[in-house]
């Protein structure tokens, strides 16, 4: 019986490692197609492991991305603070069904007393949105002042996060940064401390997430890949407009490496960040198939519907993805400098190679 046991584990392992190396030769090829730049890592359940890592960190520097170089997650950030709300759900200090005035009392805006905690972890609070520009175009002629001009967390919360409501509380799906600053701010009153302190002691420090952290504009970060797009039709590339990184706080501020992004993924999965029924909460998808932070949804993959979980990030050059299929536990995470190629896209399509 040992025996037939071993030779099935044998014949399974040996189907996985197949099975990688397609996927390793389909990343290969698509990387060197698209001039993809960045890292991709994908791990299977076993452990079975592929890394890569493509183009450069810095253009005229002619500096390599490797697995060890740090990228902006841009949007990857919410899922973190989502985790961070679920943790003080958890401690019994804080109740989803509650109005944001009740942890946040001098709060002006008209949402104080109308939209829940809930409603800002899926984006159906109606608060206007954060971000006034809503294309390239717009960006480029008119700059793109709640970013390119610096702002407090406090300010962020008066000024762009505390106006008039545009739908009626829990009824539209409408993605806005405005709802995860306003989800920092809740988390740093309740503990007393800077949100990004607050996230370093819960989460990065717990999982020794050495490579993450908040980006600040005048912060110089040992190994982190400059970003480029395409700001006009003639798919050249260029730097991305200066930012003050630091103003996208609890909704897009992070950067971090595929090796920590992983270690936060099995921690969570895992149920060693919140309980695993608190995990599916997270997860349980609303409007627009988004949960607490994330897309849950179904992929259709070799003829089967598989459970998956999307996260992606976006600003400028920077593209994310923290994706995660969870009846196969399989995790991918992609973070590119680039914006020549569609991340959601090609996330799906790793994962469908990737599902036995």
């Amino acid at each position: 019986m040992r025996c037939v046991v071993a030779m099935i584990c044998l014949l399974c392992s040996a189907h996985l490692f197949a099975q990688a190396n397609a996927v390793a030769d389909f990343v290969d090829s698509y990387a060197n197609t698209h001039h993809y730049s960045g890292s991709i890592l994908v791990q299977w359940h076993d452990g079975t492991r592929l890394a890569r890592s493509y183009g450069l960190a810095s253009i005229p520097l002619r500096v390599a991305n490797t697995q060890r170089t740090r990228f902006k997650i841009a949007s990857v950030t919410k899922v973190f603070t989502s985790v961070l709300i679920l943790q003080l759900v958890e401690q019994g200090r804080l109740d989803l069904d509650q109005h944001i005035k009740t942890y946040l009392p001098d709060y002006a805006g008209e949402a104080g007393s109308k939209v829940t905690i809930q409603q800002l972890l899926n984006h159906t609070s109606g608060l206007p949105s954060f971000d006034a520009i809503v294309d390239q175009a717009t960006a480029l002629r008119d700059g793109i002042p709640v970013y390119q001009l610096p702002h407090t967390s406090d300010q962020l919360l008066a000024q762009f996060s505390g106006g008039k409501l545009i739908s009626t509380p829990g009824e539209k799906f409408n993605y806005n940064n405005a709802d995860y600053v306003v989800l920092g701010k809740i988390i740093s009153h309740l503990y007393g401390q800077p949100y990004e302190q607050v996230l370093k002691e819960r989460i990065l420090d717990p999982l020794h997430m050495i490579d993450s952290g908040v980006l600040h504009h005048g912060d110089i970060v040992d190994r982190l890949a400059d970003s480029y797009w395409y700001p006009d039709g003639r798919k050249v590339l260029s730097r991305e407009l200066p930012v003050y990184p630091e103003n996208w706080y609890a909704a897009g501020a992070m950067y971090s490496t595929t090796d920590d992004l992983l270690k936060f993924s099995k921690a969570l999965f895992a149920g060693r960040l919140i309980a695993p029924a608190t995990v599916q909460q997270m997860i349980r998808p609303g409007l627009d198939e988004y949960g607490d932070g994330v897309w849950s949804y179904q992929l259709t993959a070799k003829g089967t519907k598989h459970p998956v979980i999307k996260r992606p990030g976006l600003i400028m050059g920077t593209q994310a993805q923290f994706f995660h299929v969870m009846d196969q536990d399989i995790t991918i995470i992609m973070l590119g400098n680039t914006s020549v190629i569609d991340s959601d896209a090609l996330v799906e399509d790793i994962a469908r190679r990737a599902i036995q």
